[in-house]
């Protein structure tokens, strides 16, 4: 009996790596579909948005990236709460959250609207 209940343990832990990395596909590959035209995560140039390597945990804005402004002087940090919401809608959490913006409207237009979807992606960046 205690032999089966230990084979049991090991056998949930022996799980737990590949449903962690199911889950980091699905989000590497959610990323490719929505973000990847405009965004990379490598510590390289930025694309047409800025480059999302070490986001999750950075202040809002502090990239090197020059062309974009909407994120300019902002104060608010990059959470799963954040993250959640600008994927969202951008457009809309910068309205809904105008006290923390400049006032410059953002130019990413991509909606993810599937909770699912836009979790998979945070828990990718939270990776990068």
């Amino acid at each position: 009996m205690k032999s089966i209940r230990i084979a049991a343990v090991l056998a949930a832990f022996a799980i737990l790596p590949a449903t962690q990395a199911t889950a980091n596909d699905d989000g590497q590959k959610a990323f490719e579909k929505r973000c990847k035209a405009c965004h990379d995560v490598k510590f390289e140039k930025h694309k047409v948005g800025p480059n999302l390597a070490g986001i999750m945990g950075r202040a809002a804005g502090t990239t090197d990236f020059k062309k974009y402004k909407a994120l300019e002087g902002v104060s608010f940090t990059w959470d799963e709460t954040n993250m959640d919401g600008w994927i969202t809608d951008a457009k809309t959490y910068q309205k809904d959250h105008a006290d923390m913006f400049s006032g410059k409207p953002t130019t990413m237009n991509v909606k993810v609207k599937d909770a699912a979807e836009r979790a998979s992606i945070i828990e990718y960046l939270k990776s990068k």
